[in-house]
Order: C-alpha cells, then structure tokens, then sequence
C-alpha cells in the first residue's frame, strides 16, 4: 500500500470515547479526513451537530457516522477504540465490510474473555484459551491480516490538550508500523515501533491492575515513596503474568510497559487510578463503576488476572489482594498492611 492511497482516502476511527476523540484530531490535523464512528445515531447526530467529543472540540476534517459499513468500504487504515467487553460484538458488526487489504490499529487495553462462566471449574480453569487480547480477537472475527495496537502513556486529556506524548505501534508487519507512524507522528506525539505485538498488548492491559492499586494509596495518603514502592512491585508482578501469559519480558521495560504505568498510575486523569482512589475513600465497586461515563478496564483485569494467576501457579499478590477489596472480602487499609508484610522475592529475577 503506497503513500499515495493512504492521503487520498479518509482513515476510519471505531469508538468516540476520549482516546478515539484524541486519536481522530491527530490523524485529522495531518490533513488526513477522518470518519469516526460513534455507537448510536442520536451520539453521531450530537458530535457533528455541537463538534464536540468528550469535551474536546472535533477538528473540521472529522467526520462523525453511526454507520459502520461507510467505514469499511470508505476506509483501508481504522483505528478502533471501544471497551473490551464490546469490541467482539463491534467486529462481528464490522468484519462483512473488512477486506484482507484494510489495517486494523487498535488502542483497547483489556482481555476479551470467549468463555461460558459456567464452564470454568477447577477441573477446567480458565486458561490463556479462553482470553483473547483484541489483535486475536480481530483475527478471529475477520479476514484481516495486518494488524496492530497502539500501547504507551496515552492519557487521552493530556494529548488533546496538545501536550507532549508517545505510543508505541506494535504488529508482526513492519508495514503497519510504518503506516502508523505516517499518519500519526507529529512534533509533539512520538510513534516508537515493536514487533512484540502480544508483549506490548499485555502491557497495556496489565498496568491497569497496577493502577488501580497505585490509586488506593493516593486515596490512603500514604505517599510518595509507598507509590513508588508499589508501581516498582507492581511491575515485576506485571513481567511475571505477562510472560505466563506469552509476552517478553523486554516489553514491560519500555514505552509501553514502565512509560504506560508510571502515567496510569500517578494521574488523576487515569480512570483505573480514579477507581483506586475512590475505593480507598470508601466507595464499593458498584457505586464506582455506576458513576464513571467511560470503562476503566482494570476492574474486569483485575478479576481475569486473579483467575490465570492460579491456573499458572504466578504469585500476583497485588492482583489477589485488589480482588478481595473489590468483593469486599478485605477492606483497602488491611490490604497495605497485609502487602507491606508480605515477602515479596528477589529485587528483579526475570532478566
């Protein structure tokens, strides 16, 4: 696919929440028209009507559809960008106007779980079969070939306020990185590239677990160097199920990994790290999750993760002890002090 044919034809983004919104002015502003799709025709309506997604203005190239075969047949590069737990159903949706040339980016950070809950038992635990990261997830549902996912400290807020940033395009295609670097690298939003496509996926959704652990320690006022204690034990707990689950080590090291955690887990801007904060004040789940207008994926992580860490015999103590806050089976105050004693390994084994 040239240059040529990629300026010439708009670029599809699936998903008008706050990173979709941030993702469609970047590509927008290279002078690039861009159709984003928004989930309802009432929501569609609304953003080309008032030119404004999750509080940021649209740029003038963008243009708002509820229609997701005009994306498929209009588009050969799309960006989709809508919450774990609806992204199959949106690419059964998708997958008829999908051809084997269109490039799929996509810039979700959560698991989708194909799987009866009734079917897990101990004698069948849930297993790496029946999670699927959202590259999988748009193989198994289309006859797209080239595919990729953005990864990095991306809080949507920071990049639609033009502040400066960096993701990481990973995928098997040198092509897709490629092209992903053309259309969205700009003087103020660096594009690294990866080939560790499923390493760089699992970054992105483990560090959401970290940050909601991160959150209740802000929530706690217990300070700096306990949040820097517990992001460092974090990652190493994040390297130990990511290569369990398939990933590289190295992953978690870079951009995507470290980069991506330390800005989840330190920002008010971060949806997981709200979740974190706000349970330390005393919220349950429920009334948490009720109140938050977008998905903060970590909450479904954390309980998938809980899961695979038992099936793979991983030690997560952070994992297992979020679980039993978010069931209310331990309150956030015994939690750190149940973590500050717990014998945590080695510094660092996985090197």
């Amino acid at each position: 696919m040239g240059s040529k044919n990629t300026s010439e034809k708009p670029i599809g983004v699936i998903g008008a929440g706050s990173f979709g919104t941030a993702v469609s002015n970047i590509l927008a502003e290279k002078n690039q028209r861009v159709i984003l799709y928004a989930r309802t025709p009432e929501k569609a309506a609304l953003l080309n009507s008032t030119r404004e997604s999750s509080g940021h203005q649209l740029h003038d190239r963008v243009e708002v559809t509820n229609d997701l075969e005009y994306i498929g047949t209009s588009c050969d590069v799309i960006f989709p960008v809508v919450p774990s737990a609806n992204f199959r159903s949106m690419m059964k949706e998708l997958a008829p106007f999908l051809r084997p040339y269109h490039i799929l980016i996509h810039g979700t950070k959560g698991f989708d779980l194909n799987v009866d809950r009734k079917k897990i038992d101990t004698q069948n635990p849930l297993s790496r079969e029946h999670v699927r990261t959202m590259s999988e997830v748009i193989k198994e549902e289309s006859s797209v070939v080239r595919i990729g996912c953005l990864a990095g400290p991306n809080l949507a807020r920071e990049i639609s306020e033009k502040k400066p940033a960096a993701t990481v395009v990973a995928s098997h295609f040198d092509e897709v990185i490629r092209v992903g670097q053309n259309l969205l690298k700009n003087d103020r939003f660096l594009i690294y590239g990866s080939n560790d496509l499923i390493g760089i996926e699992l970054c992105g959704i483990l560090k959401n677990i970290i940050a909601v652990g991160a959150g209740t320690i802000a929530g706690l006022e217990l300070g700096e160097n306990a949040k820097a204690l517990f992001i460092s034990r974090g990652l190493v707990e994040m390297v130990h199920i990511g290569k369990a689950l398939g990933g590289n080590a190295e992953a978690f090291l870079g951009l995507a990994g470290v980069g991506d955690l330390v800005a989840t887990s330190s920002s008010h801007l971060s949806r997981n790290f709200t979740v974190g904060n706000r349970l330390a004040k005393g919220e349950t789940i429920d009334q948490i999750i009720a109140s938050m207008e977008e998905v903060a994926e970590g909450v479904k992580t954390i309980r998938i993760i809980n899961e695979l860490s038992q099936t793979y015999k991983v030690r997560c103590p952070i994992t297992e002890t979020l679980y039993r806050i978010i069931n209310q089976e331990m309150t956030v105050d015994d939690a750190h002090k149940y973590l500050m004693k717990f014998p945590f390994r080695a510094e660092i084994d996985f090197m």
